[in-house]
């Protein structure tokens, strides 16, 4: 075959296997800007799964009376469900195989929702009363809605570094296959969220500062 048909047969064979193999050889942003961006987008994606197993995890568990070990157990375990649901279905849409989906979603997610996960909770358990708070509270959803935020804040340079070594949803974007909401909307519903947190939690803040206040003011007459 003259040298000149070969890259026309390469890129025939790509369209054979998918779009995908062929949006594959795109490179990846090393550094500034560009991987700034694709790692905000990144664990905005990886947010958005991670986020609806966890208020799931939580409401049912809070709903159905479990102890705050086992509502986080629910709520971990429901991360990560949706986590790899959220980016294994545009590949299984796109015609992938399950078998070829599997190691993609695991490489892609599953350090983002650990980090995630264990950031959320901890930020969740060390608030008081949050745990204890039901599903009808709005400390309950400020304070699950402020830790998501601090989350999305503690995984994104942890994604920013696995995107620079090929690994995390480096390993997604080879595939050129993307799905899920947009991240503009995410972002800004976060925002929104992280405002919503943090005016809840100052103002149960504020209040127990002024039943302190109250109380010692009764002791003093």
């Amino acid at each position: 075959m003259p040298p000149a048909a070969h890259p026309a047969h390469e890129h025939h064979h790509g369209h054979g296997h998918g779009s995908h193999d062929h949006h594959g050889h795109h490179e990846m942003p090393a550094s500034g800007r560009p991987l700034t961006l694709m790692s905000i987008n990144a664990t905005l994606h990886c947010l958005t799964g991670c986020a609806i197993g966890e208020i799931a995890g939580m409401a049912i568990g809070t709903a159905l009376g479990f102890s705050d070990w086992g509502t986080v157990a629910l709520a971990v375990a429901l991360a990560f469900v949706f986590g790899y649901t959220l980016t294994s279905l545009p590949l299984l849409r796109a015609g992938l195989a399950l078998a070829a989906v599997i190691p993609i979603a695991l490489a892609t997610d599953t350090v983002s929702i650990a980090v995630m996960e264990i950031v959320d909770n901890a930020v969740v358990l060390a608030i008081p009363g949050a745990m204890e708070a039901g599903l009808g509270d709005v400390l309950f959803w400020g304070a699950l809605a402020f830790a998501l935020a601090v989350a999305f804040v503690a995984a994104l340079p942890v994604n920013r570094w696995l995107i620079t070594r090929g690994r995390g949803h480096a390993v997604l974007h080879q595939t050129g296959i993307h799905g899920g909401p947009s991240p503009r909307v995410v972002g800004a519903i976060l925002a929104v969220a992280f405002v919503f947190g943090a005016a809840v939690l100052i103002a149960e803040l504020v209040s127990e500062d002024d039943g302190d206040d109250m109380a010692v003011a009764a002791l003093v007459r």
